[in-house]
Formats: C-alpha cells, structure tokens, sequence
C-alpha cells in the first residue's frame, strides 16, 4: 500500500517556499529597526524594504530577466543585504564574488557562473580591469560607492547603485515561481586548484534560515533572539555570510554591516552600537582580542560563534577571560552552510571553566533536520564513544545538489546518497561531532581554502626542483600556514636558497594566478619527501613530522 497523498482543493493555493516570505513579516513588525554600514549609513527595515523593490526594478531595467546572474562584488556593507533579498526574489541568481580569489580565479568563477549584471566596489575595479576583456559575453557594471567621487576607469559603467534605486519602483511586484529554483551560487576551491561552484534554491534557503533559527534562539548559553545586535565578521561572500543575515532579518534585528575588517573599527561598532552576536573565523577573533583598544571595551555581552577553521582551547580561554561567550559552528560551502552548533547543554552549565571550553570547542551538536553520521570506508555507522573516528556524511534539506556543471565530481560528492564532507571527526556519548583531521589536502589560512597541489605544480615548474609536497602546519594566528618540501635535482643541490622558491612563486601571484596568501612561511629542502605503500605522499605523516617547522619562524 502506498502513502496518502493529500487532496488539494481546486481553489486552494500551494504557497512556495521563496526567499521573500523571510522579509515581511519582519517588515512589517519593526519597520523603524536599524540597519547600520559602519560610518556611512543608517537605514530602517522600512527603508530595506524599498530599496529591496527599488533595486529589483532598476536590474530589470537593465534587462535581468527570471533565470539571469547577477554578481556582486562588495565589502560587507547595506548594499550586500539588500541583495541577499532582491536578486533571488526576482528569479534571478544572485553570485557571490570570492575577492579574495586571484583574479585569474575570480575570472574563472564569472565567466564559468554566466554572470549578466556585476556589481563592483570601486575598490575592486583594478581587478575587473585587468580581466574584463576576457570575460564572456561582456556584462553590464553596477557600481557601488561609498565616496560619491566618480572613479577613473577604462571600464564601460552602465549604472552607479543609488543612481539605479532612485529610478527603481519601490512598490515593484515580486512573483511566485518554485521553489526548487536557483537562488545562489558561490564558488570554493578544492584539491583541483579550480573554483568549484555550488548552489542553493529559495526552498534550501528558507529551510536552512528556519532550521538555524531554531537551534540558535530560546533560552540558554549562545542564543540569538530578537533583542540581540547583529554584526557578521564574515565576509557575505562566504556562503550566505553562514545563512545568520536571513535569520536576523526573520527576527527583525538590529544589524551592523562593518565594511572591510580593521580591528580597531570593528571594536569601535561593538562598543557604539552595542552588538551582542558575531560570528567570525579565529583569525579574526585573535586580532580582536590583540589590539590595545580591547583594554577599552566590555565584551561581556557579545556572543561570537566561530566557524571557518578550529578554534583553539588557547583563543576560546583568552575570549572567556574578557567575557565573551564563545562557541563552534560546523559547515561547509556545500552545506549552506550550517550543520552543527556547539552549545552548551543546561547540565554542562555548571561545569568549571576548562571542562566547559572542551565543549565550546567542539564541533557541535547538528541541527535541526540535520542527519549526521561517522562512518568507516564501508558507510557502517562508527560508535559514538568520543574516540572511533571516521568520514563525516550528512544528509539535510538545504545540501548543495551537486557541483555547477561538474555531473561527475558531484556524483562523487553524494556517492552512497550522503554528502561526504571529506572531513574526519568522532561523535562523543552526548552527541557533539569533533573534527579531527581531513581527507582533503587543502590547507585553510584565515579562513580561506589554498590548495596544495596547484602549489605543488608550480613549483615542480622551476628547473631546479626535482620533487615537492605542500602541507598545512598549525599557525597560532592564521590557523594554518602552507609549508613546502622540495627535493632538489641532484646537480644543483646548494644552488637554490628558501628565498629563490618563495620568489618563485610570488611571480606567480603577481600574474594573478594563485593568491599571495598561498605563498608558503617555509621552505625546508630535505633529501626524500615520506610517501605510502603504494607511493603516493604521506602528508599526514609529513603533517605531524614538520608540525613545528615555523615556530618562532
């Protein structure tokens, strides 16, 4: 026998999951709310309502159409909320610009996303200049400006962004369509060296923002509710900013939007607007806390999860000592990106302080609608015992699909119909996932991913280099840092110094063909490079092995 489907009314209407059911009720609830862009603006929730309608009207003045691109290129500002919310409620796809890509990836990801509209910082014209004419067909430009100057550009401007929501309907009519439709895309790069593009519908949005909502607000340690003040220290290309800008505005918050990050401004935010909850990766955090105006602000009410890379017991005590209340999220850019959270229970509130931070520093506990599972080569599901570790796989309404225009490197990704998150973590007796290493051979510096085998290839190119391998070592202040091995070709051993291969690269770099963060700290020439059995390199061997080769470096 088969299951009941429900009967539905010929008259009745089957309301789709869309992003702007999440904008107005808040709307309409707390319509004189603040949103803040750091010393620039100061707006209401009515006022993003409008200019929400304003900007979709004056995009589909310039030609977007249902199924379009629309990319944005943008500090943290206003500017990056309000299209959050009037791109995909328009039908189109809204891309988020990685510009901390180099800009021959950043070129990749527009011309690989079929981008119709950008939307540029001034500040990130030089970028657009050095690419634009290889990207494919040329797009429209919108420029977004803090300064009111008009730049000096070669580039052909179609519209400047207030210019455009002045000229745009503020009563402009968002229509129905489904759900399953594309909202976002967002690119991350992996082991290929090549951004890989991953994408979201309306329905994976809203599910995620309810699904976050209800793991982060009530009563008990990290909640977020109505009466918090919201500052994201996160870049908003960065998978939805975590997905907490949707459910900020659900909740009809106060928000800041600091611009670019400088640590003495974004104190000056916490202490003049009062905020209560961040989120950001620990490099940022740890910049915080070393700035000398620290010593000047009470941070005893501010919240901060940090997600991005694993947060040190050392970092969460110096954040616990000033009063922050501080705790792990777990995600990904597949993911949406939440899918853990690491509360603390009400019993563990009468821990002492170091058996809590144990906790605070774990991965977290999945949230709602999130099936997590450790498991062995084989898919068996390992016992929850704080110890057996294994493969992280997930299933969850808002998982990424697939990867844009890459059939087979999805099916990979969702082999076994769980997402394989390529992570390795035990689950301890209470249910919080621990990651403890990962499959990956990408290394993560200050919350961005660099790859280890694009590096390896360029420095195989240098003439004297026989063999190299590239790791990630633990950095107390960017997590991690890439550390090269090169083995040298045995007629011009003692020819070739650390500098020369560091200056290798940054001639690389320079050409905008990888990041200057990729760089490596460190390069040790070593006479053999450690591989498997079955000859391929043992990096987690070399890991644990040069662990220390950059301290005090």
């Amino acid at each position: 026998m088969s299951e009941q489907l429900i009967e539905r009314t010929p008259s009745a209407y089957y309301n789709p999951l869309l992003i702007k059911m999440l904008l107005d009720n808040p709307i309409r609830q707390f319509p004189e709310q603040e949103i803040v862009y750091g010393d620039f603006k100061r707006q209401t929730y009515r006022d993003l309502g409008e200019r929400v309608s304003r900007l979709a009207s004056g995009l589909a003045g310039l030609g977007v159409r249902r199924g379009d691109t629309v990319a944005v290129m943008d500090w943290d500002s206003h500017r990056y909320l309000e299209c959050f919310f009037a791109v995909p409620m328009m039908g189109a796809v809204l891309h988020t610009v990685n510009i901390r890509l180099s800009p021959e990836q950043i070129l990749y990801t527009i011309n690989h996303a079929e981008d119709d509209v950008i939307l540029v910082n001034t500040e990130f014209l030089p970028v657009l200049e050095a690419i634009h004419d290889r990207i494919e067909p040329v797009k429209k430009l919108v420029l977004l400006n803090d300064t009111g100057q008009t730049p000096a550009t070669t580039l052909d401007i179609g519209a400047e962004y207030e210019t455009l929501l002045a000229s745009g309907d503020p009563d402009y009519k968002f229509p129905d369509f489904s759900e399953d439709a594309r909202a976002t895309t967002f690119y991350t790069t992996g082991t290929t060296g090549l951004p890989k593009g991953v994408y979201f519908s309306h329905r994976q949005l809203v599910l995620h923002t309810f699904g976050t909502l209800a793991a982060l607000t009530g009563t008990g340690q990290g909640r977020f509710n109505r009466n918090d003040v919201y500052m994201p220290i996160t870049p908003m290309f960065h998978v939805h900013a975590w997905g907490i800008p949707y459910v900020a505005t659900l909740l009809g918050v106060k928000q800041i939007y600091p611009g670019r990050y400088v640590p003495e401004q974004l104190l000056s935010l916490i202490q003049r607007e009062n905020v209560t909850f961040s989120h950001c990766v620990p490099t940022i955090l740890q910049m915080l806390l070393a700035s000398p105006k620290v010593e000047e602000i009470d941070l005893s009410r501010w919240k901060v999860t940090i997600g991005g890379a694993a947060l040190p017991q050392a970092l969460a005590k110096q954040a616990r000592d000033r009063g922050v209340d501080i705790f792990t999220a777990y995600g990904m850019s597949e993911t949406c990106p939440l899918l853990t959270l690491a509360h603390l229970k009400p019993h563990m509130l009468d821990w002492d302080e170091e058996r809590q931070l144990e906790i605070r520093c774990k991965t977290g506990l999945p949230l709602p609608l999130v099936e997590l599972r450790v498991v062995d080569e084989d898919m068996n599901d390992l016992p929850h015992d704080g110890t057996t570790s294994g493969e992280v796989v997930v299933r969850s309404p808002w998982l990424t699909q697939g990867y844009l225009k890459d059939p087979q490197t999805s099916e990979q990704l969702w082999r076994g119909g769980y997402l394989h998150t390529g992570d390795i973590g035990t689950i301890d007796q209470e249910g919080y996932l621990k990651i403890t290493d990962r499959l990956k051979d990408v290394i993560k510096t200050g919350g961005e991913w660099i790859s280890s085998l694009e590096l390896e290839d360029l420095i195989l190119k240098h003439p004297a280099v026989a063999e190299t391998a590239v790791v990630g070592i633990p950095d107390p202040k960017w997590g991690e840092r890439p550390l090269a091995l090169v083995v040298l070709k045995p007629d011009r051993t003692g020819q070739v110094d650390e500098t020369t291969i560091r200056d290798w690269l940054k001639d690389f770099a320079d050409k905008g063909i990888i990041s200057k963060w990729g760089i490596p700290d460190r390069v040790l020439f070593v006479d053999s490079i450690p591989k498997t059995s079955v000859g391929k390199l043992n990096k987690k061997e070399m890991r644990q092995q040069y662990a220390q080769a950059t301290q005090g470096g």
